[in-house]
């Protein structure tokens, strides 16, 4: 499409109600294929990672895997100093929802489900992505949780269509969690990401269908459910004011992709 004739349907759809992008946030062919680079390495990354996570390895010995395998391959991780966070990578285990920092005493146990987020930059542009993984055996209550939170992000992505809205996604993921039992995070959710970190917009999981922003070709976000064993309240840790706990002590799982709104569809980059 002709970016005279988009600006006139963006213009359009503002007028009718919609919650439309700024134009700076549709990335142009030069920045996808720079930041689709990007996501290769970020994707190399947590397939590393998936080869060598084990019980009796410590968070920090992920957070070393993780710079050395991006520095090595000419990125940077993202985390490292983001608005002074200490380590490359996020490593969320059990009742912990986002942002758990590496250290050398949180030893990996049997049993544990842990969330690695991995987030690269290469020359400039950004990628982002995170898996669980599961430590052994685990519950059957976590097996559940993992299965249920892979299933909201695959609805998630199947509801996610050029011209759609956000919201079509985030009524995809709670009807589905809210049907096995669960909840989503309501106060933190996906975001824009590309050109920077974090960019526009802030993608809920609890918003309704039809609502929030369009979705509108060159758009680039994460689609990133935190789901939760009981209630969606949370604490951060006040001491380091970043890591962020379930309120009730229930188990948490995440899955990350970053995905790309095309004329056709949805790219995912990363998973």
């Amino acid at each position: 499409m002709q970016k005279s004739s988009l600006i006139n349907m963006l213009e359009n759809l503002k007028a009718q109600g919609h919650m439309v992008p700024d134009m700076n946030l549709l990335k142009t062919p030069e920045q996808i294929e720079s930041i689709r680079k990007s996501a290769i390495l970020n994707t190399a990354v947590l397939d590393y990672i998936s080869k060598h996570i084990c019980a009796g390895m410590s968070t920090q010995d992920i957070d070393k895997l993780v710079y050395d395998y991006t520095t090595t391959h000419g990125g940077i991780p993202a985390p490292l100093g983001y608005q002074g966070f200490p380590k490359s990578v996020c490593t969320s285990i059990n009742n912990v929802i986002c942002h758990g920092i590496p250290d050398e005493k949180t030893f990996l146990q049997e049993g544990d489900i842990i969330n690695v987020d991995v987030s690269t930059i290469l020359n400039g542009y950004y990628s982002d992505a995170s898996r669980m993984f599961a430590i052994g055996k685990v519950s059957d209550r976590a097996e559940k949780l993992l299965k249920v939170t892979k299933e909201c992000v695959a609805l998630g992505l199947a509801a996610a269509k050029p011209w759609g809205h956000l919201g079509d996604i985030a009524d995809a993921i709670n009807s589905h969690a809210r049907a096995n039992g669960y909840s989503v995070v309501e106060d933190i959710g996906g975001h824009g990401i590309g050109l920077e970190f974090h960019e526009e917009p802030f993608v809920s999981y609890v918003a309704p269908k039809g609502t929030e922003m369009v979705l509108v070709p060159g758009m680039m976000f994460t689609i990133e459910p935190m789901i939760n064993e009981g209630s969606p309240e949370f604490i951060i840790d006040e001491e380091n004011g970043w890591t962020v706990y379930t309120i009730d002590d229930g188990l948490s799982a995440q899955i990350e992709y970053m995905v790309l709104v095309t004329e056709t569809g949805i790219e995912v980059l990363t998973k």
